[in-house]
């Protein structure tokens, strides 16, 4: 299982905002790290079929060694988190995920014991039967991670997760992308070294719509945030 972009990238009028991005990657947890506007959310949109390459292929390859090049197939395979993700606010936390479930068509059997385990698993079971715009932004975060991950993707792309999560729920939030990727291709995009710093097996770097680092952070000398300092120059993240 093999998630291949060739050469992919986004032109807006005047600007490149991804350029040339050619990667290979298999299960396991993929760290993008930059600081904003270097191209991470406009990548990840990409991969995830919402925006269209000016240049370049997303190809999703299976077990069997077939391109998969059905868009209906590749979202079943796939689990998405943006930034700002949408939600309704007089849905409860429950209705809410038991509403994304049907429309990634999990049976209602199976959907109501996968929402129970992940309202617990994202430590929300004591709040799931309140409306969620009387969640804190963190709680709508750990919402956001567990719709993410209903379908048991085998491509999960999240973008920025942690955000309002307190250190507590980020190192929770960090085990559980860490079991996810035994299985399946995570790419987690954040300016946060500390995300990634510990779980992603592999750590991408993006500057100006370009990669400027692919390996692991063992590869760099010193610590991962220095380093991570070094490339962005103090840029503001």
């Amino acid at each position: 299982m093999e998630l291949i972009l060739e050469d992919v990238t986004k032109q807006y009028a005047g600007t490149t905002a991804v350029k040339q991005v050619s990667l290979d990657l298999h299960p396991g947890v993929t760290g993008l790290l930059g600081a904003n506007g270097a191209g991470k959310t406009t990548l990840m949109r990409m991969i995830c079929g919402i925006l269209r390459p000016t240049a370049g292929t997303v190809c999703f390859r299976t077990e069997n060694d077939i391109l998969n090049a059905s868009e209906e197939l590749y979202r079943d395979a796939l689990g998405y988190l943006p930034q700002d993700f949408g939600y309704y606010p007089d849905f409860t936390g429950r209705e809410f995920l038991m509403y994304m479930a049907a429309l990634k068509g999990i049976d209602k059997r199976a959907a109501k014991r996968k929402c129970e385990e992940l309202l617990q698993t994202v430590n929300l079971e004591k709040a799931a039967d309140k409306k969620i715009k009387t969640y804190s932004g963190g709680m709508k975060q750990r919402l956001g991670i567990a719709q993410a991950v209903l379908n048991e993707p085998r491509i999960l792309i999240l973008d920025e997760p942690t955000a309002g999560l307190d250190p507590k729920e980020r190192v929770r939030f960090r085990n559980l992308i860490a079991d996810l990727g035994r299985d399946a291709i995570v790419i987690l995009s954040t300016h946060i070294v500390s995300d990634v710093e510990h779980i992603a097996d592999r750590i991408l770097m993006m500057k100006d719509g370009s990669i400027v680092f692919d390996g692991q952070a063992a590869d760099i000398q010193g610590d991962l945030e220095t380093f991570y300092l070094k490339t962005f120059g103090g840029e503001d993240e």
